[in-house]
Formats: structure tokens, sequence, C-alpha cells
């Protein structure tokens, strides 16, 4: 039988978006070509992206991008496991008491379908997108996303409680890395980095309570 090998998980959240969503602004395209840009000498293997037009155009001015500057044959992949979705709705007895109540509002705000179909996503995307890999090539993946599902593979990997990944935020653009090695716990090697991005693109996506 065939052995396995590491797996480097690489996320990142979509560029800066549109009012509506539709596609990226400005500052959004360029937070997506620099972020390629720092990837251009990472042998990726593959780039998901999920469904929607904001993590696609991402995908996609990354995927560009390198092809630029190297001979990439990465290959460019939609996958709704990589969508925008609420990975694990909890229930108020596993959330602290005193912030149960303004998570839970938070949460029922959320369209029912990306409350009700998101824990058979995130278990897709666990089953996907993480864990050793067969053979004995290491392999690097990038996945391009939204700041749920970030959260949600972040909590996975250092095996915290399922709600947990509420309170894990992203900027746009940002970069976290993952590794999973046969044998050994994942590890968290790099969190919402955005030291590829000039000081007037980071933070965005993140309220301005969240800006450090």
């Amino acid at each position: 039988m065939p052995g396995t090998t590491a797996r480097h998980l690489y996320l990142a959240r979509h560029g800066e978006a549109t009012p509506d969503e539709s596609d990226l602004t400005d500052r959004g395209r360029r937070q997506a070509a620099l972020l390629g840009e720092r990837l251009r000498d990472i042998p990726l293997a593959e780039i998901s992206h999920g469904p929607l037009p904001r993590a696609k155009r991402t995908a996609h001015l990354i995927h560009a991008q390198r092809n630029s500057t190297t001979a990439s044959t990465t290959a460019l992949t939609p996958s709704e496991a990589a969508g925008d979705y609420i990975p694990h709705l909890p229930t108020r007895d596993e959330l602290p008491e005193d912030a149960a109540d303004a998570i839970l509002d938070r949460l029922s705000a959320f369209p029912a379908d990306e409350r009700d179909r998101g824990p058979a996503l995130a278990q897709a995307a666990l089953d996907r997108f993480t864990g050793p890999v067969e053979g004995d090539v290491p392999r690097h993946e990038l996945v391009v996303t939204h700041n749920f599902l970030i959260g949600w593979l972040v909590r996975a990997a250092l095996d915290a409680p399922p709600w947990r990944w509420i309170g894990l935020n992203h900027a746009n653009a940002g970069l976290t890395v993952i590794r999973y090695a046969p044998g050994r716990p994942a590890s968290l090697l790099l969190y919402n980095d955005t030291g590829h991005l000039p000081p007037e693109l980071r933070w965005t996506g993140l309220p301005p309570e969240l800006h450090v």
C-alpha cells in the first residue's frame, strides 16, 4: 500500500469585494495580484475556490499572476466546500454564558440556506482539504475562500471545540498555512499574514475595532 506524506494547506480569504459582492474592488484586485506574487515560487498543485464571484475572481487573479512569472501548471478548481456558509451552528450550552445571546442572535441573522447546509459542507471541506496525502511527494495547495471556513479549518487543526470557529477573523487576502504530516498533530505555520500587502491594503474585511 502507498505511504503518506505531508500536505501544506494555504488558506486565503478573497480580496476586498464591491458593495454588492459581484466583483472585487480595485483594492481587492491589487490584493489578489500581490498574494499571487507572494505564492509564485510555491509548487501549488491546485488552487481551489468557492463558487461566489469574490472568491472565484480572487483565485483567477492569483492564478494569472503565477502564470505571468512562472510556467505554472497549477489546476484551478471550483468547490462548493470552499464556499461561504455557517460551518457549525452551536447550541446555547456550548457557548460561554456571557456571550451566548449575542452569538446566537448574530448567527440567526444569516440566511437559512447558509445555516442549514453549512455543517455538511464543513465536513466535506475537512474531508477534501485536510490531513496527509497518499504518496511520497509533499502536496501544496491553496484554497481561496471566506472568513468562516478559514476559522473552521484553523479550529480543527488546533482541536478546539466546534463552536470556536467564531472569533477567528481574517483580513482580505490574508494568508494562513497549515501543515498536516503523518503521525504528527496539525501545525499552524502562519496565521492571517498580510506581509505581502502594503499598509493601505491591510485590514480590509475587518471592522475597525479589530485593526491593530
